[in-house]
């Protein structure tokens, strides 16, 4: 009952978290993770145990899965370069070069024991990034490399620790076999990202429950993960491919189930990153609390490795602007500003968390783990230092730098889209023969509403009206011809997606907007 007790109160603390947040302009993660460490310094309060093998599958499917909804196959198709460069090359350099720093400076750790180390804290966590970017005005461009990298990079990271720590307990070395299995993994995670996202299809097409196909989506995470895991693939890439398989499958008259599943997830993920966090709080007060005195020795180390790792990044992405400075829409750092700002938001988090509490305590042997709390200590550190120091000060270094986007730029973007969406909508009209059985009057009043589209997709507000009072005023109108006029108008924004200059965020919000349009057409 106390775990229980617990769990609420840090839902609840979540609510109150992001409350604060926006008071404070500061990322609820952050408030989450600092609030967590205090709590659990009051006599008497309970703990929350959670197997470590169980925290990866708990936590990870439903926050990639919210942050893929977000995107696309055409998206990726765009993105490729960042995705290699930063999800699989930066985190196998910042492996590398922590376990390299590890084995020279921990007596007795062994190579594979610091290539462990060095994969727990190489990921980055997309969910902490994504949350302070929000919070700051990030400029699109640099929110969208963040949200590339954090997508895959756990993949890469958890393969490279499985294949360490199983040498260590086996007492063999690390062979170039790791790169085969992860291509295997991730080979075989598309394959079942991709039946999983042809059979939610099928599922929804046979439930007429608008509410019952939305938690299908809640179970269908889990269910990609677990059954990817079982047949040694990459749960996180299966989980991903899910998400972009059923964005792809989605059909214009399945508006109302969009709205509906994007509002359900807002509060999924804002709930599931919350207690995550929480967790991670209450867990690195436990290793505070093991390590007792010995922590202090180990504190000099460990803070090396934090400046490894921010200097890491740091270095890679300066020579990544050095090679895009002078090409277009590119998705990396183009300038030192920039360089500097993504080396801010490499911040570590769940996974980072979940990878040190996998650590086995012990070999084949029987004989201890090398330097295991040495590991968890430095995990713990590279956390700490990466998630709180930039969640906190993130916002003065955009200021500072004077980084802070406008939105002009999605401003014009979103007019230009609204208006493309607007004229695919008018010439459908006009080639339809639907238009020649309508009385005038009926013309009328479709022509007028077609004029007023794109001033409509631009304004989130709706208004203030309610779908009701819409469906209300616009009874009269022909719905057949509104849901051609707005299928085409959706078809024209989802081909504009895939093209390589439009930012895939602009596209969506237009496309919510109109999702908006077709669910208040009269019924």
């Amino acid at each position: 009952m106390d775990q229980l007790a617990l769990i609420i109160g840090l839902l609840l603390a979540t609510v109150v978290a992001v409350g604060l947040g926006d008071r404070l302009r500061l990322p609820y993660p952050v408030l989450m993770l600092l609030l967590a460490i205090g709590l659990t310094f009051i006599p008497g309060f309970p703990d929350l145990n959670i197997a470590p093998e169980l925290i990866l599958p708990i936590f990870l499917p439903p926050l990639l899965f919210a942050t893929a909804q977000r995107s696309s196959w055409a998206v990726f198709r765009v993105r490729w370069r960042t995705l290699i460069m930063l999800a699989v090359a930066l985190v196998v350099i910042s492996t590398a070069a922590v376990a390299g720093a590890a084995w020279l400076m921990i007596p007795g750790i062994g190579i594979p024991a610091a290539i462990a180390l060095g994969a727990m804290v190489a990921p980055p966590d997309p969910i902490a990034v994504e949350s302070v970017a929000g919070r700051v005005h990030m400029p699109r461009r640099l929110t969208t490399v963040l949200q590339s990298e954090g997508l895959f990079n756990d993949a890469a990271a958890i393969v490279i620790f499985q294949a360490a720590v199983a040498a260590a307990v086996g007492g063999t070395e690390i062979g170039p076999d790791v790169v085969l299995k992860f291509v295997i993994g991730a080979a075989l995670a598309v394959v079942v990202g991709m039946a999983m996202g042809w059979l939610t299809g099928l599922i929804t097409r046979l439930v007429t429950s608008l509410v019952a196909r939305s938690a299908v989506t809640l179970v269908v995470p889990f269910a990609a993960y677990i059954l990817a895991e079982e047949v040694h693939a990459s749960g996180v890439i299966a989980v991903v491919v899910t998400a972009l398989e059923m964005q792809r499958h989605s059909r214009p008259q399945y508006a109302e189930e969009r709205v509906t599943r994007a509002a359900f997830w807002d509060v999924v993920e804002l709930l599931a990153t919350g207690l995550a966090f929480g967790l991670v709080g209450l867990e690195i007060r436990h290793v505070i609390h093991d390590e007792r005195a010995d922590i202090l020795g180990m504190l000099g180390v460990a803070g090396l490795v934090c400046v490894l790792v921010f200097v890491v990044r740091f270095l890679w992405l300066a020579v990544l602007a050095l090679g895009s400075r002078n090409r277009k829409n590119v998705l990396q750092p183009t300038s030192a500003k920039e360089v500097l700002i993504l080396t801010w938001c490499g911040m570590r988090g769940l996974a980072t968390l979940a990878l040190a509490l996998a650590l086995p305590v012990t070999l084949a042997d029987g004989t201890p783990f090398p330097a295991r709390d040495y590991l968890l200590v430095i995990a713990c550190a590279v956390l700490v230092a990466t998630l709180v120091l930039p969640g906190l000060t993130l916002p003065w270094l955009m200021r500072v730098l004077d980084a802070s986007g406008d939105g002009s730029e999605e401003r014009d973007a979103a007019r230009l889209l609204a208006q493309r969406a607007q004229e695919a909508a008018v010439a459908a009209l006009k080639q339809h023969d639907l238009m020649k059985d309508l009385p005038p009057e009926k013309v009328a009043l479709v022509k007028a509403k077609m004029s007023r589209l794109h001033a409509e997709l631009l304004d989130g507000s709706l208004r203030n009206e309610s779908v009701a009072e819409l469906r209300s005023r616009g009874r009269g109108l022909a719905i057949a011809v509104q849901t051609i006029a707005l299928d085409a108008a959706r078809q024209e924004v989802v081909m504009a997606r895939n093209e390589p200059d439009m930012d895939p965020e602009v596209a969506d919000r237009v496309l919510r907007q109109l999702d908006l349009r077709t669910m208040i057409m009269p019924e």
